[in-house]
């Protein structure tokens, strides 16, 4: 099942996502992707994909999606947006990104989901490694929880989205159950905050889950691919 958000700029948020780590959440959907094959479970989270919804603070800038600033970290491999690649075509910014979450597939512990990136504008764009997720909930959104670790299994290699193009990664999410709640801290959450590969402006993705506030990584992410994952 595919849940799909909007993406709508917004003016630079204080939203922090740690990009060293990428991390798994839960909810519900459609089989994840398998497209990189198996997986190593590290938790599950319960709770379903959310509707599509703007955090209150957001403020339009298209009709597609709901984008938020950072002002201390970017995307999977560093901050800033907008830059070329080697191929010179730019890096794909959070503004031109449509954001949703497809593809539930569970496993003992744990769930996987792909993170989908669709290229709005009407030129190609690149991605490159691997986009920091964390946890969201509350008006404004706030991160809840550590932020995502990253799952070296799929090698990083440079995506081209070429206008209304795809790409996506997996995102496996630890069920807060697995450890005991004095270390958890449950939370309940309602986003995904997700950046981009190498951009400093994040989505916000409708997904109800369940957080650990405590010092615990639930969350793990692969680099981005082509295609829509499953």
């Amino acid at each position: 099942m595919k849940q799909v958000i909007s993406a709508l700029g917004v003016a630079a948020g204080t939203l922090v996502l740690c990009t060293a780590c990428v991390g798994g959440s839960s909810g519900s959907g459609n089989a994840a992707s398998t497209a990189s094959g198996s997986h190593t479970t590290a938790g599950a989270g319960t709770g379903a994909a959310g509707t599509t919804a703007a955090p209150a603070s957001a403020t339009p800038a298209n009709a597609t999606g709901t984008v938020g600033g950072n002002s201390s970290a970017g995307g999977g491999n560093g901050t800033g947006s907008g830059g070329s690649g080697s191929s010179g075509v730019a890096t794909c910014s959070a503004r031109y990104l449509n954001g949703s979450v497809s593809g539930e597939q569970g496993t003992a512990g744990s769930i996987y989901v792909d993170i989908v990136f669709k290229n709005l504008n009407n030129k190609p764009c690149t991605m490159y490694g691997y986009p920091g997720v964390s946890f969201g909930a509350g008006t404004p959104v706030q991160q809840v929880g550590r932020p995502a670790a990253r799952n070296s299994q799929v090698t990083p290699s440079p995506v081209t989205l070429q206008p209304g193009g795809h790409a996506y990664a997996v995102l496996q999410i630890g069920d807060a159950a697995n450890w005991p709640q004095t270390t958890c801290r449950p939370a309940p959450t309602t986003y995904l905050q997700v950046y981009p590969p190498n951009t400093g402006n994040l989505l916000y993705i409708a997904f109800d889950s369940t957080a650990c506030k405590g010092d615990v990584v639930t969350l793990h992410v692969e680099a981005v691919q082509a295609g829509t994952g499953s």
